[in-house]
């Protein structure tokens, strides 16, 4: 795939669970403004697809890919019937449901009842433990600032700013437009 290519819209039936083999992709909604909400990132040996499956419903959000990308695709059919037959992928892929909601609900709360530096202080403090979208050899941050601020509901002039002032605080690096973050983490 392509980025920019989409593997399947809110509101479509869910066919397919895709499994990426290299890439990324972004899950999102599309506001009628045009406005991106930015929900997951899904990168390499990860999946997506698996929640419209499993509840027979259709997808409540967007898949694009973000960079090149290679995708498996399974019959929906057939992930249910591996599920059935290896209960530890079905574990696999339940505890990855979990985090997600868990991270979704860290989020929600962060965005409630914190100011713009706090919000993404923490947010990269989050992902700096788990070690996600961070790369781990040099620790650049793999989200731009516009996907940041689509992760967030801050506007992008917002998350500029805040960077640049937690900059001057020595809380990260900017270097030829790229984030790096302390290797042990934003305080």
């Amino acid at each position: 795939m392509q980025a920019g290519e989409i593997l399947f819209q809110e509101n479509s039936p869910s066919n397919f669970y895709f499994q990426i083999e290299t890439g990324r992709v972004r899950i999102s909604n599309f506001l009628d403004d045009g406005k991106e909400v930015l929900h997951k990132m899904v990168c390499a040996n990860e999946g997506l697809g698996e929640l419209a499956i499993l509840d027979a419903g259709v997808h409540i959000a967007t898949a694009v890919a973000d960079s090149p990308c290679t995708v498996y695709k399974i019959n929906s059919s057939s992930f249910l019937e591996i599920l059935r037959e290896y209960p530890s992928i079905h574990m696999l892929i339940t505890q990855e449901i979990a985090h997600d909601l868990r991270f979704k609900i860290f989020l929600t709360k962060l965005i409630c009842n914190a100011c713009p530096e706090e919000i993404i202080t923490q947010l990269l403090h989050r992902l700096n433990q788990e070690r996600r979208l961070i790369c781990t050899d040099c620790n650049r941050l793999m989200l731009t600032r516009q996907q940041l601020a689509n992760m967030t509901g801050l506007r992008v002039e917002t998350v500029i700013r805040t960077m640049k002032m937690m900059e001057k605080s020595d809380k990260l690096q900017i270097i030829r437009g790229k984030v790096f973050v302390p290797s042990d983490g934003i305080e």
